[in-house]
């Protein structure tokens, strides 16, 4: 499919693509991720694509480059007040902030600091003590964020691992985004590194369980015609429960996935 044509983005898909250019292993410029990002946002696949994410560092940069779009602060532990004074002048769509190891205090300082109508998702780090920071999101206006996958092997969490965060978090109602490791939409090893890379539609189709087994089953499968089908018996109520709880990932290629998505017939042109 040539992205370039019209297109009808499902409902499954909208917003899910959050535009992480600058991040490893795309890395790409500032100066040419703003005009690449407005291309996208023109796109006939616009309605797919979320903000673009800015970490703290770069913001004097990126404001001077003036984005007349919504961006996504990437904030390390500590420094929201920081990242939150440098953005000045820019829109602020979301904060990424990574909580350490008291997502409890991160929590305070978001309710201390985020200004109104700025959305939020506070990484959990990947620990035994992940029901714990489960819980002090719980009931926050804030989504969780996990970490999908990396530089390095251990950077990805195995099916069962993630499945366990999934669970946790529709347990508890708790919306969430994922990143990293996720431009494929269908579980794969990484023929150059020998990773083990979870799929993006595997992640859709088990948020819409709250059964563990079922959870885990689904993030292994490694059959892209058996998840696009999966995918096409999807209900409306289905969807918007998936949606509601799976916001977004994000992703250094907008392209890769959308490919992905019209190579198992999940795109159509309108």
């Amino acid at each position: 499919m040539d992205l370039g044509e019209a297109m009808n983005v499902p409902e499954l898909y909208r917003g899910l693509f959050d535009d992480a250019a600058v991040f490893p292993p795309g890395d790409l410029p500032l100066a040419e991720a703003v005009p690449a990002h407005r291309a996208h946002r023109a796109a006939p696949y616009a309605g797919a694509v979320g903000p673009l994410l800015a970490p703290v560092d770069r913001l004097a940069e990126l404001r001077a480059l003036e984005p007349e779009f919504a961006v996504g602060l990437v904030v390390p532990s500590g420094r929201l007040a920081e990242a939150l004074k440098a953005a000045d002048g820019l829109t602020v769509a979301t904060v990424e902030y990574a909580a350490g190891e008291d997502v409890r205090a991160a929590v305070a300082e978001l309710d201390a600091l985020l200004p109104d109508g700025v959305g939020a998702a506070v990484e959990l780090p990947r620990s035994a003590a992940l029901a714990d920071g489960l819980d002090a999101l719980a009931g926050t206006r804030y989504r969780a964020k996990y970490r999908t996958g990396g530089l390095g092997h251990a950077a990805f969490p195995s099916v069962t691992e993630l499945a366990d965060f999934l669970v946790g978090c529709a347990e508890r109602s708790l919306p969430y985004k994922c990143t990293a490791g996720l431009h494929n939409a269908v579980r794969h090893t990484d023929l150059g590194t020998g990773y083990e890379h979870h799929g993006f539609l595997n992640l859709l189709l088990a948020a819409g369980t709250s059964d563990r087994a079922r959870a885990t089953e689904l993030l292994a499968e490694r059959d892209g015609a058996r998840l696009a089908t999966a995918v096409e018996s999807l209900t409306e109520h289905q969807v918007g429960r998936i949606r509601h709880a799976f916001t977004s990932f994000g992703t250094c290629s907008i392209a890769e996935p959308l490919e992905d998505l019209a190579r198992l017939g999940l795109l159509e042109t309108s």
